[in-house]
């Protein structure tokens, strides 16, 4: 028998680290907590929206992001428990019109992020920006022209909206409805969510709904969002007591069978033996010692945490509503304050900087200095880390999902090497020796990405290099900083997230595209 965890929930203690965000002129966030479903802290603090005097609150509606992708799947398994559909039906089977590299994809591989597949909707936002309210049939109509992959399927875990873009349009025809109305059937009304829904975009009206905000380069706050359409990816708002709901729902469920949950909470492995840690849609982890079940979701001026400590019966959830709050570090924050014998917080190692490139791969690592902590940036994706008992460097946080593991080889304070396992695919990265700013002038020029259907032209601008990109519906602009000779990183200004990583070819007639995130070495050619 598991022995319980110990909680002590200490009101005082968590208003006190909520603190700084009762503020009634800026936005904030939403808290709730429960210990074995009987809710011990629900409070809101800032605004609904920095137009209105609302106060947040538990029972105002929020983008929840990517927390959103196991509610979609358990719909596909509910299907499956109907008897019209089975985990290992093929794309190819429900969107014949789809090109031939996703056919033989299966449900459970989109589900788990191991399709290897592209992601169209990374595609949209990273090349042609949120200029475009793109709607759902938009964004999968790129599946008909995507003509390769990332990797093949089951060989690593990247992460892929677009897959969960797939397995909607999936649920869509096997139900012979729209997606909304199957979560609604099945699942928001049975459990009693009623203030959840699937909202795709943040255009419409909805009653109750709070606005989301991010800051401007000029520091100010603005309302914005992703303007094309959200699906099963991440489209869904709901409130802290719908999801306090939920997570007391997920203990004893009344929608899906024991097998279903089964599958959603158990993680995938991989051809090479390693535990992906993500199941289909659920996410199995450890925070100082503790298990934990779990998925976070994050849009354009707001981000959620949806968080359960099984041995210790307690249920999390956090939501903000603006962009430079991390939800995830703070549901973090709040565990240290509720669990008693949380394993102690690891002394801090040394921050060492420096830069580092993979032949075989192309990958790109800078191991950089942020506020006193180590991070590892891995094709321009940032991530704070934590070094293990052997000095093994893991991502932890919002990043901790990502089962990339850094171990720096040689002098501690300049490192020969890097061993880096990207899901237990190893790779060797050798220091990558500083370029000049004048090679901006051999990689000018017009380039063309036949599989992201994107026109690049690179130049010089106002800061320095800069590149724009041109996609299927609008543009995004970026800066290029030279990390060495045909290597360069690609940021867009702003609070935009975007970034990538360009590895051109010795003669710069071609270069790779990569973030760690979605993207794995898409080429562009020069067309000019």
């Amino acid at each position: 028998m598991t022995s319980r965890e110990r909680v002590d929930v200490k009101t005082e203690k968590i208003d006190a680290l909520l603190a700084t965000f009762d503020r009634c002129h800026l936005p904030g966030i939403a808290v709730g907590l429960a210990i074995d479903g009987i809710p011990a802290y629900r409070k809101g603090y800032g605004l609904a929206s920095m137009e209105l005097p609302v106060v947040l609150s538990p029972t105002i509606r929020m983008r929840i992001g990517s927390t959103s992708k196991h509610f979609t799947s358990l719909a596909y398994l509910l299907l499956c428990e109907e008897g019209r559909a089975t985990l290992n039906d093929r794309v190819g089977t429900y969107l014949p019109e789809l090109h031939p590299v996703t056919h033989q994809i299966t449900a459970r591989h989109l589900m788990a992020h191991t399709s290897g597949l592209r992601d169209a909707t990374n595609f949209n936002y990273q090349f042609s920006g949120t200029q475009h309210a793109a709607s759902s049939a938009e964004l999968l109509s790129l599946y008909r022209d995507i003509d390769d992959v990332n990797a093949a399927p089951d060989t690593n875990w990247i992460y892929n909206n677009g897959g969960y873009l797939i397995l909607s349009a999936m649920i869509e025809r096997i139900a012979d409805q729209p997606l909304e109305e199957v979560l609604r059937q099945r699942i928001f009304e049975p459990v009693g969510l009623i203030d959840t829904e699937l909202r795709r975009f943040d255009t419409d009206f909805v009653a109750n709904s709070a606005t989301l905000h991010t800051t401007n380069p000029a520091g100010h706050y603005e309302k914005s969002y992703l303007g094309s359409a959200l699906a099963g990816e991440g489209g869904m708002v709901s409130t802290i007591d719908d999801m306090l709901r939920w997570l007391r729902h997920m203990e004893t469920p009344v929608v899906g069978a024991a097998a279903t949950w089964g599958a959603l909470k158990t993680p995938q492995q991989l051809i090479n033996g390693t535990s992906t840690g993500y199941g289909l849609g659920l996410v199995t982890g450890r925070y100082r010692g503790v298990d934990t079940l779990y998925h976070s979701g994050s849009v354009m001026g707001g981000n959620s945490q949806m968080l359960r400590v099984p041995a210790a019966g307690l249920d999390l959830a956090v939501m903000t509503n603006r962009h430079d709050v991390n939800a995830v570090e703070l549901a973090q924050l709040i565990l240290d304050t509720c669990l008693v014998n949380l394993r102690p917080a690891r002394s801090s190692w040394p921050v060492v900087v420096g830069n580092y490139f993979s032949p075989t791969t192309e990958r790109v690592i800078q191991l950089l200095e942020q506020g006193g902590r180590q991070v590892v940036s891995v094709d321009s994706m940032s991530m704070p880390v934590e070094a293990d008992d052997e000095g093994v460097l893991w991502p932890i946080g919002a990043s901790g999902t990502w089962r990339q593991a850094t171990t720096l080889v040689g002098p501690a304070e300049k490192p020969d090497s890097i061993r880096f396992s990207d899901f237990g695919n190893l790779d060797v990265l050798q220091p990558l020796p500083p370029g000049r700013e004048s090679d901006a002038t051999a990689i000018d020029g017009l380039f063309w990405s036949a599989a992201s259907d994107t026109t690049v032209t690179i130049g010089r601008a106002a800061h320095g290099a800069g590149l724009s990109a041109r996609g299927r519906w609008g543009s995004v602009s970026y800066q290029l900083e030279c990390l060495a000779d045909g290597v360069w990183k690609a940021k867009a200004p702003g609070a935009i997230p975007w970034s990538g990583m360009l590895v051109f070819d010795p003669d710069k007639a071609a270069f790779r595209f990569s973030n760690n995130a979605c993207t794995r070495r898409l080429t562009f050619r020069r067309q000019a």
